[in-house]
């Protein structure tokens, strides 16, 4: 199939502009919910995301369609409330993302590397069991695994974010209503090196087990939900919807999210739950551009679904914002800018992808032709062999799945075909961009540091004032 025929029925086609109900425009004035309480909470996280990111998805989508980014879209709308945050962690300027998302997670800043315990050992109780004990339902949806340390943070308390196995055993203990994302490695018992068959031990506790796009579809509510649709962390988005298996078998970030609303939609005492676009940050760490922004143009096609459910609902607060940059990517001026940025527009396939077909056995004409077949860049020849030498050598640049391949040299090959160019490989201090709409957004302060969001989402709820243990 051509390149152009993978793009019409791809990823933009599942992120189009059907998506863009017309509730959010006929929604609440700020002041028509002055006095109301925020019965339930949808915090969205794309991890990860520097200011270039969400400003590349957004231009690529409006060349597209015509129309902006959800996200975007939404500062022109009334009723919404926009600030910077501050970013810190406890012990570094520069946070990592337990420590980011423990302090709105516990309401305190931790040191990088831990989950909700502080410098001196004190636990602080995370929000989502502050939200259970108060009758809500709970929850987390993530395109990473489910034990990674956004969605952990606002679940439990461990010293180290690397503690994925026993955190995996802890959600077992906890019972939230939904839990979904990758992770398989945690929860198999041929994988975890105990032996322990997880999913046995969810599906004795009454927990309803998914493991496919197919087995969520069918989930009717009634009981907990564990849903783990991957070994590591979700395919990326443009590799998802190019790949006739995988989009039947591994299922959206919008349509977690649809999913989770539907299931816990019908509590009387409301919802809280985190949404996580996880490999946002994976595909900044790799300075994978064609992963990067169809990841966050993904989170956006989320951050839809809990708008147009909000809009129509009243009572629930939207929370949309990230906990720190990463490495800082940017659309550059040149002669042919808009040109080269149209590279992205038809590209099917993540640069991590295309390095997985690659090994030192393949010719350097090989190594050009895969390129230009899936991101239409014409790489030259002197660029090719530099790729195949990469792999006669031990890599030890891989992040996360990324399979220790010359992802950052392949950046860099790119940038003159791409116009995109980045400060880095790894997170940034930057203050970062908050949006709210629903019940209690009226309250959000211009600039805010990221600890005070865990008291502003109880305050929020009218849930505050319970006598929290930390």
């Amino acid at each position: 199939m051509k390149r152009r025929d993978f793009f019409r029925n791809g990823v933009l086609a599942s992120l189009g502009v059907a998506s863009f109900a017309p509730g959010l425009q006929a929604a609440n004035h700020a002041s028509n919910y002055k006095n109301k309480k925020a019965k339930n909470i949808i915090f969205m996280v794309s991890d990860g995301m520097s200011t270039g990111t969400l400003n590349m998805a957004d231009l690529l989508f409006y060349q597209k369609t015509g129309k902006r980014s959800r996200w975007m879209d939404l500062y022109s709308r009334e009723g919404v409330t926009r600030s910077l945050m501050e970013t810190a962690s406890a012990n570094a300027l520069v946070t990592d993302s337990a420590a980011a998302g423990s302090s709105w997670g516990g309401g305190r800043r931790v040191p990088n590397g831990s989950l909700n315990i502080g410098s001196n050992g004190e636990e602080h109780m995370p929000i989502l069991q502050k939200f259970k004990a108060a009758g809500k339902a709970v929850g987390c949806v993530t395109s990473v695994q489910i034990t990674h340390a956004t969605p952990a943070s606002f679940c439990v308390n461990f010293k180290s974010r690397s503690a994925q196995p026993e955190i995996a055993e802890k959600y077992l203990d906890l019972k939230f209503d939904v839990m979904m994302g990758g992770g398989d490695e945690f929860f198999d018992a041929s994988k975890r090196k105990d032996g322990r068959d997880l999913y046995g031990d969810f599906k004795k506790a009454g927990i309803a087990v998914a493991r496919s796009k197919a087995d969520m579809e069918k989930m009717k509510g009634g009981t907990p939900v564990l849903g783990v649709f991957s070994e590591g962390g979700l395919p990326y988005a443009i590799d998802r919807e190019n790949d006739v298996e995988l989009k039947k078998n591994v299922p959206s970030l919008a349509e977690m999210i649809r999913k989770a609303i539907d299931l816990m939609k019908n509590n009387p005492k409301g919802f809280a739950m985190q949404i996580e676009g996880g490999k946002v940050d994976w595909a900044a760490h790799a300075n994978d551009a064609p992963a990067l922004i169809y990841d966050q143009l993904d989170f956006d096609e989320a951050v839809g679904v809990a708008l147009d459910f909000a809009a129509q609902d009243g009572e629930t607060l939207v929370v949309i914002t990230t906990d720190h940059g990463n490495s800082n990517p940017g659309l550059f001026s040149n002669s042919k800018v808009n040109e080269k940025f149209a590279n992205l527009y038809t590209t099917t396939k993540s640069n991590e992808w295309l390095l997985m077909q690659l090994s030192h056995e393949n010719t350097p004409a090989q190594v050009r032709d895969l390129i230009e077949a899936y991101q239409g860049i014409q790489l030259t020849n002197e660029d090719a062999v530099a790729i195949l030498k990469d792999y006669q050598v031990v890599n030890e640049e891989g992040m996360y799945d990324s399979g220790k391949r010359p992802m950052h040299l392949l950046a860099q090959l790119q940038a003159p075909h791409t116009s995109i160019q980045w400060g880095g490989t790894n997170h940034s201090g930057d203050h970062v961009e908050l949006a709210m709409y629903g019940p209690g957004s009226q309250k959000l302060p211009a600039f805010i540091e990221n600890y005070q969001l865990h008291q502003f989402m109880l305050d929020a709820a009218e849930v505050g004032n319970l006598a929290f243990a930390y």
